[in-house]
C-alpha cells in the first residue's frame, strides 16, 4: 500500500470514530454510503480502530469505548485521529508564534504537528519535553544543515510515557529552572469542571510546572478532547490564555469557553466567525 494511500485510509477512520463518537454508534452499511467505500473497507478500518481500543464493534457496526480516566491511548494510536483538524490547528497556533522568542511545546501529537510549522521562524528557543518535538527540529537541521536562525532545542530529561512525554522529577526540576514566553499545550481532556487534565498522575504533575514556567499558555486540542476527563486536572482554565481548536466544536461549547478563557482561536475561522 502507498504512502498517499496510508494516509486516505488514516483519514476515513478518523471520519469513522468522530461519527460513532457523536452520535454515539453507527452501522456499517451507513458507513459505506457515507464514505463511498466498500463495505469490506469498512470492515477493515472498524478492526483497526477496535484494535487501537477507541471503538467496540458490535453485530452490523460500532459503538464508542466509555474509556476509564486512567486510559492513556499511545502516540501512534493517537497520531491517526482527527488529522485534518490537527494540522488546521497547528497552522492557527504558528501564528501566534513570534521570531526570536523562548516557547515551550509540551508532548502529544497536536504539538508534533505544530513543530512541523515552526521549523523555518528564524532564533526560536524551543523547551519541549516530547521527543519526537525535538526530533522534528533536529530533523530539519540534519537535511539543511547549519543555518542562520534555526531553533535552539532544549529537551528534558525524564521518564517516557505511552504518549511519548518525557516526565517525573528529572524533567520537573529542569523545567522550574526556567522561564519562556509562551507555553503550546496539548491536552487529553478539557472541560469546565475539571480545567484541563491527564489520565497520567506524573505528566499532571509535569504539566503544572510547565504552565507555571509560561508567560502565557496556549493550549491545541481539537473538538474532541471537550467534555472529555482525565485523572488528574493541572490547570483551570482560567489560566488559559487561548484555546486553539477546530470548527467541529460545538456552539454550546464554544459559549462555555468564551466565558472562561480570555481568547478562543478556531481554526479556518476569521474573527467574525466567518470561513478564512
Amino acid at each position: 500500500m502507498s504512502e498517499n494511500q496510508n494516509l486516505l485510509a488514516e483519514q476515513r477512520r478518523a471520519l469513522i470514530l468522530d461519527e460513532v463518537r457523536r452520535r454515539g454508534g453507527v452501522r456499517v452499511n451507513e458507513l459505506t454510503r457515507k464514505l463511498g467505500v466498500s463495505d469490506m473497507t469498512v470492515r477493515r478500518d472498524l478492526d483497526a480502530l477496535a484494535r487501537q481500543g477507541v471503538l467496540e464493534k458490535v453485530h452490523g457496526g460500532a459503538v464508542p469505548v466509555v474509556e476509564a480516566s486512567t486510559h492513556e491511548p499511545g502516540f501512534e494510536a493517537k497520531s491517526g485521529l482527527e488529522l485534518t483538524a490537527k494540522e488546521d490547528i497547528a497552522r492557527s497556533a504558528a501564528e501566534l508564534v513570534a521570531p526570536g522568542t523562548a516557547i515551550a511545546l509540551s508532548g502529544g501529537t497536536t504539538t508534533y504537528a505544530l513543530a512541523h510549522h515552526l521549523i523555518d521562524v528564524p532564533d526560536l528557543t524551543v523547551v519541549t519535553n516530547s521527543v519526537r518535538v525535538a526530533d522534528v527540529f533536529h530533523a530539519a537541521q540534519r537535511t539543511t544543515g547549519p543555518r542562520q536562525g534555526a531553533a535552539t532545542v532544549v529537551l528534558t530529561g525524564g521518564v517516557r510515557t505511552p504518549s511519548d512525554s518525557l516526565v517525573g522529577p528529572v524533567a520537573d526540576q529542569a523545567i522550574g529552572a526556567l522561564h519562556f514566553d509562551v507555553l503550546f499545550l496539548g491536552v487529553h481532556g478539557i472541560s469546565v469542571e475539571a480545567g484541563l487534565s491527564t489520565p497520567n498522575l506524573a505528566e499532571a504533575e509535569t504539566n503544572r510546572r510547565l504552565v507555571q514556567s509560561a508567560r502565557r499558555v496556549v493550549v491545541v486540542a481539537d473538538h474532541t478532547k471537550w467534555g472529555t476527563v482525565g485523572l488528574s486536572s493541572f490547570a483551570s482554565l482560567e489560566q488559559v490564555d487561548t484555546l486553539v481548536t477546530d470548527a467541529g466544536l460545538p456552539a454550546g461549547a464554544r459559549a462555555e469557553v468564551s466565558e472562561h478563557l480570555r481568547r478562543l482561536v478556531v481554526a479556518g475561522e476569521s474573527v467574525d466567525g466567518t470561513d478564512s
